[in-house]
């Protein structure tokens, strides 16, 4: 291995084996030596070997097969890192996560996109398929602690969690929202416009992607305030109440309440209110703009590229805003 001295000794390994990968000495599926070939045949020391390699699984070109050694699993040699991004399904709030942490983090970041659709048994198989295969995981949690002992698998420096908060040792890192409090809060801002109206309905299924803390928020507002309220599954078509107030937590459920108010002539934040959850560029031009209850996902999207670049740790909980406009 030629001896660049102004190349430190591990990247002079990591060169190496790239040029190997781009002028196709090394294939995909190939075995690299075992860190005691290496040191043995090389003269380095143990540990520089062990960087080495480690930034080669980082940026996704090596995995380690436990007691079978490191193979080459990519010859996608221009990216930095690659990244596994765990969401739980392409909303359009999450779309709006995902591009703007693309933006943030540039072309020599590769990006994989899995989705667990808050299934734990599919998190589980999401994960195993993934392990050591990436430089960086960004994970948004399914909030049971049996998920948390399946997350404790990944380094903390390698694992960000991000949107729902997951109790997990104090190394980890996380940039998540908080529901119940916040909720409340803002539902209490807008205690005036609903009690104007004759009931109050949240929309809310259960064993779905749904933070249980909104409805927790829901009832404990309703209870404190003796609002007339009604939780339901889902929204059935045709079943528009004039003088109620809907609140959705998805995009599915308002889109339907949004067309039926359209067909009949209800006027929004007179006839009926409506309240959705989490921002987009859509509610608010929708109607004359949907009034909402959102946490900023551009600023944890870019939160969350900063700490894939930097691996500074980092525990915050991102504040939550109420947008009002027309229809409450």
């Amino acid at each position: 291995m030629q001896n660049i001295h102004s190349v430190s000794k591990h990247e002079q390994i990591v060169l190496g084996i790239i040029n190997a990968i781009d002028t196709k000495i090394l294939k995909i599926g190939d075995k690299l030596p075992s860190i005691n070939e290496m040191v043995a045949d090389v003269g380095y020391a143990r540990k520089t070997f062990v960087k080495a390699y480690n930034e080669l699984k980082d940026r996704g070109l090596v995995e380690s097969k436990s007691l079978k050694g490191y193979y080459i699993i990519s010859d996608k040699t221009n990216v930095t890192v690659r990244v596994a991004l765990v969401l739980f399904a392409f909303h359009s709030f999450q779309e709006d996560f995902y591009n703007t942490f693309r933006k943030e983090l540039g072309a020599k970041y590769h990006i994989d996109i899995f989705f667990h659709h808050n299934n734990v048994s599919l998190l589980k198989t999401i994960l195993q398929n993934i392990s050591r295969k990436y430089g960086m995981y960004i994970v948004a949690p399914i909030q049971q602690i049996e998920v948390a002992g399946m997350l404790k698998k990944i380094a903390a420096d390698k694992l960000l969690l991000v949107d729902r908060y997951l109790k997990m040792p104090k190394e980890y890192s996380y940039i998540a929202q908080e529901f119940e409090e916040v909720t409340y809060q803002k539902l209490v801002e807008l205690k005036d416009n609903i009690q104007k109206h004759d009931r109050f309905v949240l929309f809310y299924k259960e064993k779905s992607d749904y933070p249980s803390d909104i409805l927790k928020a829901f009832n404990r507002f309703v209870n404190e305030y003796q609002i007339n309220a009604e939780v339901v599954q889902s929204y059935e078509p045709n079943t528009l109440k004039r003088n109620s107030v809907y609140f959705s937590i998805s995009d599915t459920q308002l889109w339907k309440v949004l067309k039926d108010a359209r067909n009949m002539e209800y006027r929004l934040g007179k006839d009926i209110g409506i309240l959705a959850h989490d921002d987009n560029i859509i509610k608010e031009i929708a109607f004359g703009g949907i009034s909402t209850i959102s946490t900023d996902f551009t600023y944890m999207a870019k939160k969350a590229a900063l700490f894939v670049k930097e691996k500074h740790p980092i525990q915050e909980i991102v504040p939550t805003y109420l947008r009002q406009r027309n229809s409450l």
